[in-house]
């Protein structure tokens, strides 16, 4: 932000401050100066590096009020703000000007005035010196009065030639889809429905908070105008300037936020000018449309937590002083309590006790902070999150998985492929990556990629590769700005298989495989848990249709959906150029770190044995095993103390879409050995219920 030294000293008293002096005085509060440089008539312009958080610095004012607050240097200093006087005015506004503000949501307020018997030509000495000393062009009088008074408050505004706008109005509204504005020295642009702009009753008449159209700008034959000041959302103002390729000084504020708080002194103080370098008249009234205006926000400071803060001691009174130096209207309320009222144009990022500490360490100095030697560092354990990462990644890596690290970005086509269908793709404005602009919506997409480029180098270990990754993943809500972010464990393995081609069963290894991965995480997770497994379909279109399936865990009667897992299709394949077939699988970080640490009952060792009975069911090819477990569960078997899947059989004695499922369940009494006859009507009554429930023949 350049500054013009002859400039800044107008709003300072005495007004003396040296560039070096500024330099110094600025850097201690927080804004180092990038150079200084050579003026028109000696003066000197100082580059101030304003942060993005600090808005009300992109005017001299804002400087000014910096070094005027600042209670260090060889001279106090007051800031002295422009005097303001409402010019007569004439006849009422609403004869000449209809407003309408249709997006209050996102323009706060907007503010309009009409000033008649303007006469537009050259600017006064005054006005083009201020304008020239920071390298701009003066254009004319009424034009150069909107440029000085952003580079002075920090407060955009434009003005329209009022006989150039439809119907005498002013419509402020989203673009129509396939809507043009002509911009003043930014070209034509097609917009779209997300664009701001602002209207008369037939067209577009500048692009809202980014820069003025050239239909109704104001020239020399321009005999009444329209001023306006607003303020827009930051978000809005900053997509359309970026996707558009836009920046402007306006545009450059209003991306950081203006409070509507501050507009109607800054609106008069522009008035006033062009009244007076222009001869015109102003109408009596304002047209003004928005939503409510915010209250004031009151925080309260302790001083002894300041002192804590800074580990130096600040007087209480001397706080207060401070505060009001930089305009925060403050009051010492008890012996430990300072209350103040946090002014609009430090609305935007001054929200906490702890924002006004730093206040008074700037406004202190930043070199009264003590700075010790050496810091005391105290070792903590790790958090429980930490600990339930490490302990997946000891799993995974335990069972031959490599962890990767992969890009967040893709390309649209990739990204639209895994994208789940109530979410849409992020992209974002990145020359880098021109051909990758969007956001991950998996973080499957980075281990396909990274699978890719192990089979390009042909490289490859027994029994194929493993891959995973924990990562976020990018999203918002279909038809909304909402975003959606998540943390997610993604993991990739190879089909394993010999020859050329790979068989069925080599498909259904590698998903038992994938499965029993699942089981461990689990049990290093929730501990205990049992692991739910439902075919469906999935979510997004990375996944085969038909080898797909859920994943929850059942644990002390709840029931949590974990994420899913199963082959990935035929089509992300072919997008990422993989000639193997391979498994992939999504698993929520937030579901297993809010499980963690796994608890598991203690349990004294059985006294007497128990006995193990196998049961061989012929069912249908369809039949899944968790219909199986059903069954179990259902029987209620007494004395069942668990079952497990012995293995799955398919042959010609067996029959066309039949498989042979043997599963084994457990029997203990506590209290004494169980005989052979008392186990034998449960098996009875188990081998029926499966004949009934899932049409099961026994097998000898």
């Amino acid at each position: 932000m350049d500054i013009s030294l002859k400039w800044l000293n107008q709003y300072l008293s005495p007004a003396d401050v040296t560039a070096d002096e500024a330099d110094a005085i600025l850097t201690e509060a927080g804004m180092p100066i990038e150079e200084h440089k050579q003026g028109v008539d000696g003066d000197t312009v100082i580059d101030v590096e304003v942060t993005s958080n600090r808005g009300d610095c992109l005017g001299h004012v804002g400087i000014a009020r910096e070094i005027a607050a600042a209670r260090y240097g060889n001279t106090p200093r007051t800031l002295v703000m422009p005097a303001v006087s409402d010019p007569k005015t004439g006849e009422p506004i609403g004869k000449y000007l209809k407003l309408d503000n249709r997006v209050p949501d996102l323009c706060p307020l907007f503010t309009a005035r009409v000033i008649t018997g303007v006469k537009v030509g050259p600017s006064p000495d005054w006005l083009r010196g201020a304008i020239e000393s920071l390298g701009q062009k003066s254009i004319n009088n009424v034009v150069d009065v909107t440029n000085f008074i952003t580079l002075e408050l920090g407060n955009p505004c434009h003005v329209f030639d009022y006989d150039k706008l439809a119907a005498g109005s002013l419509v402020v509204r989203h673009a129509e889809k396939g809507e043009r504005v002509k911009t003043l020295y930014a070209g034509e642009h097609e917009l779209r429905t997300t664009d701001l702009v602002v209207a008369d009753s037939e067209r577009p008449q500048s692009l809202a908070g980014i820069i003025g159209g050239y239909d109704s700008q104001v020239d020399d034959g321009t005999t009444t105008v329209v001023f306006e000041m607003a303020t827009w959302d930051v978000r809005a103002i900053r997509d359309t300037g970026r996707r558009l390729q836009i920046r402007t000084d306006a545009a450059y504020r209003f991306e950081r936020g203006i409070d509507p708080r501050s507009i109607d002194y800054a609106a008069r103080r522009a008035v006033q000018l062009l009244c007076e370098v222009s001869g015109g008249t102003l109408c009596e009234g304002v047209l003004s449309q928005g939503g409510a205006m915010p209250e004031d926000r009151v925080i309260e400071l302790r001083p002894s937590r300041c002192d804590l803060v800074l580990g130096v001691h600040t007087e209480p009174a001397a706080i207060v002083e401070l505060l009001c130096a930089l305009s925060f209207p403050s009051e010492l309320v008890g012996e430990d309590l300072i209350k103040s009222i946090v002014p609009p144009h430090r609305s935007t990022d001054v929200t906490r006790e702890i924002d006004l500490i730093e206040e008074v360490a700037r406004a202190r100095s930043l070199a009264v902070v003590p700075m010790k030697g050496t810091l005391p560092v105290t070792a903590k354990p790790p958090q429980e999150s930490e600990r339930a990462m490490e302990s997946v990644a000891s799993v995974m890596t335990a069972m031959g998985f490599f962890e990767t690290i992969t890009y967040s970005f893709t390309s649209p086509e990739l990204g639209a492929m895994f994208c789940p269908e109530n979410i849409e793709l992020v992209a974002v404005d990145d020359n880098r990556r021109k051909s990758e602009p969007t956001l991950r919506p998996s973080v499957l997409l980075g281990l396909l990629r990274c699978r890719a480029g192990n089979q390009h180098a042909r490289t490859m270990v027994d029994g194929g590769i493993r891959l995973f990754e924990i990562a976020s993943t990018f999203g918002q809500k279909k038809g909304t700005r909402d975003s959606v972010e998540h943390q997610q464990l993604a993991m990739l393995m190879d089909v394993d298989f010999a020859g050329k081609k790979p068989k069925h069963e080599d498909t259904q290894h590698a998903i038992r495989v994938m499965r029993g991965v699942i089981d461990a995480i689990v049990n290093a997770t929730f501990g205990g848990a049992r692991v739910l497994v439902t075919p469906a379909s999935s979510s997004h279109k990375g996944f085969d249709a038909d080898a797909h399936a859920v994943i929850a865990v059942e644990k002390g009667g709840h029931k949590t959906t974990i994420g899913s897992f199963g082959l990935i299709s035929d089509g992300a394949m072919k997008s990422m150029d993989i000639e193997r077939p391979v498994v992939g699988c999504e698993l929520a970080v937030d579901a297993l770190v809010g499980a963690y640490p796994p608890r598991s009952n203690a349990q004294l060792l059985p006294q007497f044995p128990g006995i193990e009975r196998d049961l061989s069911l012929i069912v249908d090819e369809s039949v899944r095993w968790d219909q199986v477990e059903g069954v179990i569960d259902a029987c209620g078997l007494d004395r069942a103390v668990g079952h497990s899947m012995v293995g799955v059989f398919r042959g010609e004695q067996i029959g066309a879409g039949k498989k042979s499922v043997t599963l084994r369940v457990g029997f203990r009494d506590d209290g004494r050995t169980l005989r052979h006859e008392e186990v034998d009507p449960q098996m009875e009554q188990l081998a029926a219920k499966a004949k009934t429930e899932l049409g099961a023949e026994i097998r000898s």
